[in-house]
């Protein structure tokens, strides 16, 4: 990121390109930001498959999860929404998706997540940032 960009939520960035440097977009594109994630996992703060953590200030993300039951669910690294359209998907799309993963939880659809989460590593869809 460059300085003095401040928080805005995902959906609301216009141009991309503009706030982040040329390694930011690389580290982005190949999702090697999300490495940190790491050791928030290792303290038991998330896990790698569940709804990806908020924004403090996506309120109406968080009003829908809420509604929802979503917000029980520890975040993950990689969830059903991200697999199923990343940041393509509108607000109510993702609980939507995240609605469901909250239902039908369990180990065959996180393995199922995973691998594609790897397939979408090396060939990235739906990432606008």
């Amino acid at each position: 990121m460059k300085n003095n960009i401040g928080d805005i939520p995902t959906h609301l960035v216009g141009d991309s390109k503009m706030m982040l440097s040329k390694t930011g977009l690389l580290l982005r594109k190949l999702s090697f930001d999300e490495l940190p994630q790491i050791f928030n996992i290792i303290k038991g703060d998330m896990v790698f498959v569940g709804p990806r953590p908020a924004l403090y200030n996506q309120y109406d993300l968080i009003e829908l999860r809420t509604e929802k039951g979503i917000h029980k669910l520890k975040p993950g690294v990689t969830g059903w929404a991200q697999v199923n359209g990343r940041d393509e998907l509108s607000i109510p799309e993702k609980v939507n998706f995240e609605n469901h993963y909250l239902h039908h939880k369990s180990f065959l659809l996180d393995f199922k997540i995973i691998l594609i989460t790897v397939v979408q590593i090396f060939i990235p869809k739906g990432v606008s940032h």
